[in-house]
Order: structure tokens, then sequence, then C-alpha cells
């Protein structure tokens, strides 16, 4: 079987050169012939275009692809309009060669405690540092790879765990500014790995000797009060039906609440970012990041036309509306007129009209 494709190409050459720019292509492959082939296809076409031999990794539709993956898996995943990028358009000195000095320099913060298979786990790990989501909001970002690494040299030789838990920490942009996401075409979950190190390095302070005491004596004589949480104010918005509504599921599915607005004619738009996480594990560890994150995804709705954002997670529903006005300061842009609600809400509004 043969895919026709539509591919929109990076080209960009440092020394000659200012700005990185795209070319469009029109390829037929066979499903099984691999991404390094794909890239070969192009160069037939444009022999400016510019790709490594060797650790070859680059970006398709944002995410992190090998040379060795078929294009029939890649149009069953993405479609046969393609965007090709490299894994870092800002280290790029020729098309998807780039400059990845910045891979072992992460690997050095923990080379002193590290062993010859070590660094042959890490060299595996090529693709993770790139497909790294921090490292669109840092650049000095040291990447998800040498963490994970990281979590592995600690297990085995836990003697070394806080050194290389300062080496992780002390740097400008490491280990707490890690929101894991998966970038990788094919995926690899780490977030468990790198909740547990953060815990390693922050450990919860326990309950105090003479508290245990106190709270022993007490258990007999009192119960615990019960802990009652408010409840949360429905929002409603006017005018609902008119205006155009975009769905933030974050790591949920959004297929439920997109058939929802489908089958109530509600004027749906999509935008990239529907399915990023937006700062909230990373708020009291790094505020300011958190916000960019934050702005990216609100900005990414609104400026696909949104007028109302479904907020899926409660909890990112109210870091959006609490820190509102911060977050257009911290991205230096105004979102007027872009109304936030819970799906709860959203779904209990349409079935009030519906009814």
């Amino acid at each position: 079987m043969s895919h026709k494709l539509t591919i929109k190409a990076f080209f960009f050459n440092a020394k000659t050169d200012y700005l990185p720019y795209y070319k469009n292509f029109s390829i037929t492959m066979d499903a099984d012939a691999t991404a390094k082939e794909l890239l070969a296809q192009i160069q037939e076409q444009n022999e400016n275009f510019s790709y490594p031999k060797q650790l070859l990794v680059f970006r398709i539709n944002n995410l992190v692809v090998d040379a060795k993956e078929t294009v029939g898996a890649i149009v069953e995943r993405l479609g046969t309009e393609l965007q090709i990028d490299p894994v870092s358009s800002y280290r790029s000195n020729d098309g998807l060669k780039i400059n990845d000095s910045d891979f072992m320099k992460s690997f050095e913060l923990v080379a002193p405690y590290a062993s010859e298979d070590d660094l042959k786990a890490y060299k595996k790990m090529y693709a993770l540092h790139y497909a790294s989501e921090s490292a669109n909001f840092d650049r000095s970002y040291i990447g998800d790879a040498v963490l994970v690494l990281a979590s592995k040299m600690i297990e085995k030789n836990p003697e070394n765990e806080e050194a290389i838990l300062e080496a992780i920490t002390s740097v400008h942009s490491g280990l707490m500014d890690c929101e894991y996401e998966n970038n990788l075409f094919n995926a690899e979950d780490h977030t468990e790995t790198i909740a547990a190190l953060k815990k390693l390095a922050n450990p919860e302070d326990g309950p105090s000797l003479c508290s245990m005491i106190m709270t022993r004596l007490r258990g007999k004589e009192k119960e615990e009060k019960e802990v009652v949480v408010p409840e949360r104010k429905v929002v409603t918005i006017d005018n609902l039906e008119e205006k155009t509504v975009a769905h933030y599921a974050g790591l949920s599915s959004h297929s439920k609440m997109h058939a929802l607005m489908h089958d109530t004619e509600i004027r749906e738009v999509h935008f990239s970012r529907s399915n990023k996480l937006s700062g909230l594990n990373i708020l009291e560890a790094n505020k300011d990041l958190a916000l960019k994150k934050a702005g990216a995804t609100l900005l990414d709705a609104f400026d696909a036309g949104a007028e109302v954002l479904v907020v899926e997670d409660l909890d990112t529903l109210d870091m959006f509306t609490e820190n509102f006005a911060a977050i257009e300061r911290n991205i230096g842009r105004r979102m007027i007129g872009l109304e936030l609600i819970s799906s709860k809400d959203f779904i209990a509004h349409i079935s009030t009209v519906e009814a």
C-alpha cells in the first residue's frame, strides 16, 4: 500500500539564512518505507534539505520520530498532512541537523557517579532528551533523559542519592521544573519516575513525635472533625449558544465533549494545546514557568477563535481563574472576552437549554 503525502519541511542554514522557512512537497511512499527514506525523498526533490545520517531523530507534527519508524505507522497516527521539523528548531544549524552539545552537558551533571553502563543507557535516551516539553518553555532545561537516568543510578547506588539529587536540582532549570509529558511518537511514560524523584528531593515533613503521642492519647476521646469542603459556585455564561467554544481536556479524553458539542450544534474550535499540561504540577516549585505554560494554553485557545474555554480538570480551572491577570502579564497579551467554565457547568447549561 502506498500513501500520497503532503509535506511541509523545515529549512535553515546558519551560514546563509537569517530565519528558518518551510517548503512544500508532495511525495508518494510505500507504507513500509522508513522515516529516513522519507527524508531522502525530500532531499531528492531539493538538495538543500539537510538531515543527519547518524542519531537521526526529528519531529513530525511535533512528535519526536526516529529513523526506523514506518510511513504506514506515521500516516495511521498523524494522517497524510505532515510538518517536519528538527527536534530542536532553535538548535538547528543546517536543516534537521542540530548542535546537540547540550545532550552530553546534561550527562556531565551526574557523570561523577555514573558507570560505563549508565553512559550507554543515557545515550539510548537521545530522543527522550529532545522530546522534553519543559525545554519548549525554558531552553536551559536539563532534559527528561538525565532525570530518568538519575532515578536508575540512585536505585543502583543509593549511597549517591544526596549528591545526584543535588546535581539535578541545583541547576537553573532542573528536576523541579519538569512536568513530564510524552512527546515521543512511540510513547514512554515516566510520570511516576519523575514524581518519585521529586519526593526524594523534597520529602514531606512527617508529624513530630510529640504530635503523634498527643494524637494517640486523644484518639479514643475525640473523633476527628469532618472536613467540610465548600460547594463550588456554579458558573453560567450569557448567550453561550452564540459563542465559539473550545475544550481543554489536558491528559483526559476529548471525544465525549466533542460529541456533545456536535450533537448540540455548539460552534466548536480546536487548538493544538488542548491535550497538553499547563503548569499545575509545578505551580509551587516554579510559578513563573507554570504561568508561562498556562498562558500558552489559554492564548492558543484564544488565538484559535475561542470565546469560551471549557476546562475538564477543576484544579487547573482554579489555577487559570485565580491567576488570569498574572498569566496575561506573564505572556504580554490580554485575552479580552475569553470566558472559562468547568465541563460540569457547561454540560448542565447545555442540558438546561436542550430541555
